[in-house]
Formats: structure tokens, sequence, C-alpha cells
């Protein structure tokens, strides 16, 4: 894909530096179960137990049962494949910066910050994917898409309402309710976990700092830098692309997110074309794989 024609008001000297729109930062890493060196297909092995403790007598009595079930976790492979002309930038604000010559290449500054850019854009689109992600082209099966995600299939995952119905908009009068009925429906074995999350969007935590706000509440907490995010005890995980009017209640040590390496979101290889078919092209390469999974639904709240 080329370059589309740069729309300047360039008059004198480069400022020597680029922007460009917000990215979002793929944060939910940092709360899920990392799996790597997954090249195909990984097993995620579910154990449980019951009613093992039995009163002791001289011989060996068996007790309890044990099963072993599965999920598996299957990463998809993802792919960037970008082509830009440097020809366009001839009449940019990079034009004082490139070496004389008509075959001259884009400038370092131009390649640094493209490179740059692009990676975040990767960032992003996994952090999206992570949640709402489709099977579609470009993307791979979220955690909460609509009706077809990992946790929205699973019927062992603990489905509580919105307490406006299904669809309804959160709001700062209405935060504190659906948090409380998240809550209160977490598993008792799942309670006093130390990897216990609250995971919801950053919309969702505006609505929930606006609520304690009214409440006069953020003063009294001193929600400065060294603020930990908590709700009743509960941490929350504030994951920039999980969905607005969702929240998701879970261990991180039970939601995954397989990848043959994290690392290769980062990896983007740039190919100058001029010595090898003469064009004027610099292609931009990135591959990499990604793919979510759930181990024990029955230990998940989710509010939808």
């Amino acid at each position: 894909m080329a370059l589309p024609t740069v729309t300047s008001t360039f008059a004198g000297k480069a400022a020597g530096f680029y922007i460009s729109a917000a990215l979002k930062e793929a944060n939910s890493l940092n709360f899920l179960t990392l799996m790597e060196n997954v090249k195909y297909k990984a097993v995620i092995q579910k154990m449980e137990s019951g009613s093992e403790l039995a009163d002791a007598t001289c011989d060996f009595t068996g007790a309890g049962t044990l099963t072993l079930t599965e999920a598996i976790i299957e990463p998809k492979d993802l792919q960037v494949n970008m082509e830009i002309c440097s020809k366009n930038l001839l009449s940019s604000w990079e034009a004082l910066e490139m070496r004389a010559g008509a075959g001259a290449p884009a400038p370092a500054s131009f390649d640094d910050y493209l490179i740059s850019h692009l990676a975040g854009r990767i960032s992003q689109g996994v952090e999206n994917a992570i949640w709402a992600g489709t099977t579609g082209a470009g993307s791979f099966l979220g955690l909460t898409t609509d009706t077809t995600g990992v946790l929205t299939v699973d019927a062992t995952v603990i489905d509580q309402a919105n307490v406006g119905g299904a669809g309804t908009a959160f709001s700062a009068t209405n935060i504190i309710e659906n948090l409380q009925n998240a809550t209160a429906a977490i598993p008792s074995n799942v309670y006093t976990k130390e990897d216990l999350y609250i995971y919801m969007s950053p919309k969702s935590y505006r609505l929930y700092i606006s609520a304690i706000s009214a409440l006069g509440y953020v003063n009294a907490y001193s929600m400065n830098g060294d603020y930990d995010a908590v709700f009743e005890g509960i941490k929350i995980a504030v994951c920039n692309g999980a969905e607005d009017d969702k929240l998701v209640c879970a261990e991180k040590s039970n939601l995954f997110f397989g990848t043959d390496l994290v690392s290769d979101t980062t990896n983007i290889a740039l190919l100058d074309m001029s010595a090898t078919t003469g064009s004027l092209n610099t292609r931009l390469i990135a591959r990499f794989t990604g793919g979510v999974q759930v181990g024990i639904g029955a230990d998940v709240v989710l509010v939808a």
C-alpha cells in the first residue's frame, strides 16, 4: 500500500519530528497469563478434585475424585505488509533531509518514526482484539466479543445481568451497583485469590471515579499517582482495549494470551526495494501470532 499524497503547508526548514493520533498501549498483557512458544496449539490442563479427605484407617481406602479437562488455545497468524513510496516525500517537509539524487531513500528520522508508529498500531490492534476481536481478517477472537467471545460462549461462566438490562450503558449512577452485583457473584473459592481482578475499560473506570467523587470518597482515598485502583478490596485492571459497559471478574492466572513470541509484535523489518526491483518503494513487514482463552469458566463473572 503506497503512502498517500502528503498535504503540507511546509515553507522553510523542517521541524524535525512527526505527530500522530494517540494509540492504545497493549496493557491488558499485564493482567493476563502469557503463554509463549505456542507454535500451533497449546493445551490448558484443568484439574478438579473433591471429597478427598476421609477418616483415617489402617488400610488404604480410596476416596475422592480427580477430573482432568482441557481448553485449547490456538494463536492466529497475523501480519502487516505495507509499502511506501519515498517519492511522495520529496514534496513534503522532509525534503531537505533527504540525500540528493532521484533514488534517495527516506530519511532515517522518518524510518524511525514509521517503525515506532506502526509498532503502536500493532499494539493497539492486539489490545482491541484481546477483548473484542473477531475471527475475521486481521484479528482473533476476543474474550467478550458480542455473542461469540471466549467468555460469552462458555456456558460455565457466571453471567451477571446489567442492572439496566442487557446493552444498557454504564453511567455514574449505575456503575457502583453493577460492580456490587459482579463482585457478589464471584465464587467464594476465588474471592480471596491474590491475582483476582475486576477488568474494565477506561470509560467505565472514569465513571467509577465520578461516582465515588460524588459520594465524597476521592479525597479520602488520596487518589494520586500512588493510588491502587480497587473496589471493595478487589483490584481493578483498567485495560485499554476492554469493551465499554462490560465487566469481567477473574484471576489473572485463569485468563490466557498465547503467542509464539510477545516481542514479535514490535519486530518490524524495512526493505528498500531499489536494489532488487529498481522501484522507489520501501516495504514494512511484521509477522506475529495471538489468541486468548479462559481456563475455568466457572471461576469467571461477566457483566454484559
